[in-house]
Parts: C-alpha cells; sequence; structure tokens
C-alpha cells in the first residue's frame, strides 16, 4: 500500500485535523463546525477572488488497493481512514456519507452471507491556503468569529477518488462458510492484477467461474458511471477503466482528506472545541450498534426458517423483536446525537457516554437479555423442527382460515390435530420492550434524563423439560393413532398451534363433525390381544377381553385378520357384547394374524397381533415305506 503521508505545511500545523472527506461538499476557505460535524455553506472569512488568488497546488498522482474480508464498521471505517470523534458521528448519524463512503452503510442482512470487498483509491491533487490567509488582518468577514456556529476552516484538501466493488456470495447449508469467503477472496485478489490493456479479461478456472455465477456484486464510488456492475464479469470490466474515469486531468476527483484549522487561533472569540470524544467511549458506542445490527441479522435469518414459515406466530414475535431493536437502536443514535455536540462544544463531562452505555445493560435492551431471548427463540424452533420431523410428513394448518377448511369437510368426521400450545403464548419480555420503548419516547428528548433500571434478570423459557416430556408424548400418541387408523378416510389427522396455557408444550385436540370435543385427548388403554379359543380347517374363534370405556361413550370393537404373508387387513365387526367372535372363510392349513381393534370416538385402538394357523382338511395318511 503506497504511503500518502504529505509534507508539513502551515495548513497542517499545530491544531489542525485532518479528517476524511466522506463524500462531503468541501472547498477551501468553507466553515466547519466540529462539535456536530457540519459544513457551514455559504460563509466565508474571505472573498472568493481572494480564495481562488491565494492557494498553492500539487500533484500527488498516486493509486492502490486492498481486499477486505471483514465487514464490521471497525474495518470500514479503517478502509476510508475514518478517525474516531468523525466516526462516534456517523454512527449515530450526526454526519450523511456520499459517494465512496457509502460503503460505510453497506451492511450485510444475513448470517449466511460471504463477503469480501475491493477497495481501489487514487489520489490527484493536493491544494493549500497559502500563508497570508492566516492572519487576523487578512479576514474579510470578521463577523464570522463572533456568530459562533463555526469551529474550524478548511485550509487543504486532497483529491483524488475511491471506489468499493462488494461482492456477496449466499452460503447454502451443506457449504462452510469461511471456504466461500477464501474462494471468493482468492478470486478477487486477481482482479487488481489484470492488465489494463487486457480488456478486463481475468484467468478463472472452472470451478471459480461456476462459483462466480453466484455472486453478487455492489458498487459505491466517487466515480460517475452509465450502469452500475452487478456481477463479477461486470466488476472485471469496470476496474480496468477507473483510470480513465477520473479524467486526463484529474477534472471528476473529488475531496478525499481534508485539513481545518481552528478558527480560535485566528481570534480568540470564536468559537472553539472544548473536547474530544474518548476513543474507548467511541468503540463501545460502536459495539452496541453492531450488536443491533447482529440481531437483525440473525433475526432475518430466523425468519425464513421454515419452521417459522410454517407457524406464522414464531415468525410474528421474530419481527416483532427485531423491529423493536431497529426502533431502540434509533433511540440510542438520537440520545447520542445529542450528547456529542454537548462535549465537544459545551465542556460537559464524558461521563454522561459513559452513564448512556451503563444504563443500557441495565435496560431489557441488555446485550445478554436480547442475547438470551434470541437463543431461547432458535431452541424453540430446533424443538418444534424436532417433534414436526417425527410427525411424518403431516400437513400443518397454520391459519384458523385452513384448520377451518379441513373441520368443515362433509367427508371428514374424527380430526385428530397435534397442537402446539405455546408457539402464541405472551411473552413478557416482548412486552416490557414495548413498554421500555413508549416510556422513552414519552420522555423528554433529554438526553442526560435518568433511564430506568430494569429488574428482570433472564429471559422466561418457554419449552422446559416438563414441556418437552409431554411433546414427546403427544408426539409417540399421535404416531401410534396415525398408524393405526391409516385406513380411516373418514379420519383426518394435521398440526397446528394455538394457545393453551392448560397444556403447554403440546396436546391432541379431537374434533368430532367439526366440533372440539377433547383438548387433552388421550389413548384408551390398549385392548389384551384376543385368545384362541378353537380352531377349524375354515375358521377360527377367538376369545376378547372387555374393554373398560366411560360411560356414554361410543365404542366400536372388530376383529382384525390377514394372512401371515399378506399386507391389507380384513374385519369382522363384534356385532354384539359376546365374549366370543368367530372368524370364517378362512382358508385350511394356512398362518393368519388377528388382532382386536376398538373404535372409540372414531379413533381406532388396537391390540398387539397373535398368530394361529388353521386346521387341514382331513387327517395327516399313513406315512409311505
Amino acid at each position: 500500500v503506497s504511503d500518502f503521508s504529505l509534507c508539513s505545511t502551515m495548513a497542517e500545523g499545530a491544531g489542525t485535523i485532518e479528517m476524511a472527506a466522506l463524500g462531503r461538499p468541501f472547498q477551501l476557505g468553507m466553515l466547519y463546525d466540529c462539535r456536530n460535524d457540519a459544513l457551514i455553506p455559504g460563509v466565508t472569512l474571505w472573498d472568493s477572488d481572494l480564495l481562488k488568488k491565494d492557494h498553492h497546488k500539487t500533484s500527488q498522482r498516486n493509486s492502490d488497493f486492498s481486499i477486505i474480508a471483514s465487514d464490521s464498521t471497525e474495518n470500514k471505517s479503517s478502509a476510508l481512514n475514518v478517525e474516531a470523534s468523525l466516526k462516534a458521528s456517523f454512527l449515530c448519524g450526526l454526519v450523511t456519507v456520499e459517494g465512496s463512503a457509502k460503503y460505510l452503510n453497506d451492511k450485510t442482512t444475513s448470517k449466511k452471507q460471504a463477503r469480501v470487498t475491493l477497495q481501489y483509491r487514487t489520489t490527484t491533487t493536493y491544494e493549500q491556503l497559502t500563508m497570508s490567509h492566516l492572519g487576523h488582518k487578512n479576514v474579510t468577514h470578521p463577523e464570522v468569529f463572533e456568530q459562533g456556529t463555526a469551529t474550524h476552516v478548511v485550509t487543504a484538501i486532497l483529491y483524488g477518488a475511491q471506489a468499493f466493488f462488494v461482492f456477496d456470495c449466499m452460503v447454502s447449508a451443506d457449504e462452510n462458510k469461511r471456504d466461500v469467503q477464501s474462494l471468493m477472496q482468492a478470486m478477487i485478489n486477481k482482479i487488481p492484477k489484470i492488465d489494463i490493456g487486457a480488456k478486463g479479461s481475468c484467468h478463472l478456472s472452472n470451478e471459480e467461474k461456476l462459483k462466480a455465477k453466484n455472486f453478487s456484486c455492489k458498487f459505491h464510488g466517487d466515480f460517475a458511471l452509465p450502469r452500475n456492475p452487478t456481477t463479477l464479469e461486470d466488476a472485471i470490466k469496470l476496474y480496468t477503466n477507473l483510470p480513465e474515469l477520473i479524467g486526463e486531468s484529474a477534472e471528476h476527483s473529488v475531496p478525499i482528506r481534508v485539513w481545518l484549522y481552528p478558527l480560535n487561533l485566528l481570534d480568540s472569540k470564536a468559537a472553539k472545541l472544548l473536547r474530544s470524544i474518548n476513543i474507548d467511549l467511541v468503540c463501545r458506542s460502536q459495539a452496541v450498534l453492531e450488536q443491533l445490527d447482529d440481531f437483525d441479522r440473525k433475526c432475518n435469518d430466523l425468519i425464513k426458517h421454515k419452521i417459522a414459515n410454517q407457524f406464522p406466530k414464531i415468525q410474528e414475535k421474530i419481527k416483532q423483536f427485531r423491529d423493536m431493536c431497529q426502533r431502540y437502536k434509533l433511540l440510542f443514535q438520537s440520545k447520542l446525537a445529542q450528547l456529542l455536540p454537548l462535549i465537544r462544544g459545551k465542556g460537559e463531562q464524558e461521563s454522561l457516554l459513559a452513564d448512556l452505555l451503563n444504563r443500557k445493560e441495565k435496560s431489557p435492551f441488555s446485550k445478554q437479555l436480547l442475547k438470551g431471548w434470541l437463543k431461547e427463540k432458535k431452541k424453540e424452533i430446533k424443538i418444534v423442527q424436532h417433534f414436526w420431523s417425527q410427525l411424518k410428513g403431516t400437513k400443518v394448518v397454520s391459519l384458523s382460515t385452513e384448520r377451518d377448511r379441513v373441520l368443515n369437510d362433509l367427508t371428514v368426521v374424527n380430526v385428530i390435530c397435534f397442537m402446539f400450545t405455546s408457539l402464541q403464548q405472551l411473552e413478557s419480555y416482548l412486552v416490557d420492550l414495548e413498554n421500555y420503548l413508549k416510556l422513552q419516547s414519552d420522555e423528554a428528548p433529554d438526553p442526560t434524563s435518568e433511564l430506568h433500571d430494569y429488574s428482570q434478570e433472564t429471559t422466561k423459557q418457554q419449552f422446559n423439560s416438563d414441556t418437552s416430556q409431554q411433546m414427546r408424548s403427544c408426539t409417540k400418541l399421535f404416531l401410534e393413532l396415525a398408524e393405526a387408523n391409516k385406513t380411516e378416510e373418514k379420519t383426518k389427522f394435521i398440526i397446528a398451534s394455538t394457545e393453551d396455557e392448560s397444556n403447554p408444550g403440546a396436546s391432541l385436540y379431537l374434533y368430532k363433525n367439526g366440533i372440539l370435543v377433547e383438548k387433552q385427548f388421550q389413548l384408551p388403554p390398549k385392548p389384551s390381544s384376543p385368545l384362541i379359543d378353537r380352531k377349524a380347517h375354515n375358521s377360527v374363534t377367538l376369545k376378547l377381553q372387555p374393554l373398560t370405556c366411560d360411560p356414554g361413550e361410543t365404542v366400536k370393537h372388530r376383529v382384525e385378520f390377514r394372512k401371515v404373508s399378506e399386507e391389507v387387513w380384513m374385519q369382522v365387526d363384534r356385532e354384539d357384547k359376546n365374549e366370543f367372535l368367530t372368524v370364517p372363510a378362512l382358508y385350511p392349513n394356512t398362518h393368519y394374524q388377528f388382532r382386536y381393534t376398538v373404535c372409540v370416538h372414531g379413533v381406532n385402538v388396537t391390540s398387539a397381533l397373535i398368530e394361529s394357523q388353521t386346521l387341514p382338511t382331513s387327517p395327516p395318511g399313513q406315512p409311505l415305506i
């Protein structure tokens, strides 16, 4: 990387501040307020004719490139040479960036997003005011000192241009993000090594060409383009043309860095910067905002999860959480934006900023609590996914309209629903987050006002060992019922969710003719296996054990049988309460399986099966010698 340091001049002397331009329209002699990092347009110390006449210009031709594999604010700020105080102003929204500096605002939206950035930077000209300007007697408009609207004047500008090519690639479930990023970095590292006269050609392996199809490209630069690149191929062609786009005489270059001279060194009555912001506090503020951005990315991924799509209430809660984090971020930035000018211009103690950061960790929006809620939500999704996967593709009816369509189907008599009962439960922590935001919004916008401490230390677990055990039992029962009733066309099995605090975790709901008849359906005790009473060559008589049922329950009994070699079950209904039932019309000397099935509320419960062989049609003959 080339050295962009410049020779020492009066414009860069004692008390002078050097900073990144960040796409802002700086001009020599322009006034600047370092208290809120704002340009003061339309007001100068000197007439424009004098400014044009007495300034010095030197050539500073240089260019370099770098590869950025991190998407952190720290790395982006470093790439643009943004120092701590200016970074603080950017973080809280006091500074609006343009041109290549918009790269600072380009953040990944998913944890599955691999990103590598190529930076191109060139400098062209260095301009500075001459010594004759820097004296009180030469000031044309001395009233500026008394107005107090500015703290510094622009005395030097380094011109040039920058460009950032941001490449993104979504990582699939069977890929490793680090491996994908390494491949991207190796490919993108080839771009600056292309011969300018090679018409944008770049040798890529077949694997690289295939992978490049999945790359997207965004461009942030100080160059006027007819269209922005969107692919790796577009980026290669543009990169080789960048030196031409700045113009033969660098007429299209823009301010890259500026030097600001304190006004109070020209006149003691001028406003001045009383205090700079402690770097540690800037880093802590940056960490808060990056944490909130990271939560945003994690929420975006969870919202797209197939379980969140199947159960809208999960998705709704994650969106609510994400939106409240975004609202808190704006609130934090607003308070930060009010504090910085107070500390810089009025000499307020930095402890005000430290207090704001400390109170954040005592609020519902503390890092520990936000992280804990997301951890619990991921756990909830994994638990639901685990049990859903065991329910063997049973249809999920997430909306009440879908459920009504199944329940109102005239061809269906019984519906057994595996009901997740805790997904829609009101979460007090989300309520606390909302109430906290409302309280802060209702308060006067005083950054030094007291923020109320939050007493809750941990977020409540929606799923614990008891609820997991209940869900396990319901899953086992549901599968048994589904297996026993798979041939029953009038019995349907579905999955849904509702709020039911009396049955936390999950429960089986039984609907009969569209009406809910049981919120905690329990499988009747399995009937005992039938006993063989007697056998003939064409029939078997079974003895059936009585089944205990609640009074008023509609109970039907039948015996099901099949040849051992066959899959399909035949049946004989038990018409009365006789404990003996004969299965007729069997084949002689054949092995059969038998089981006893009881139908309660339209749901079949089946015994373990037994085997028996019918008798032959005649006694065996005499053995032959």
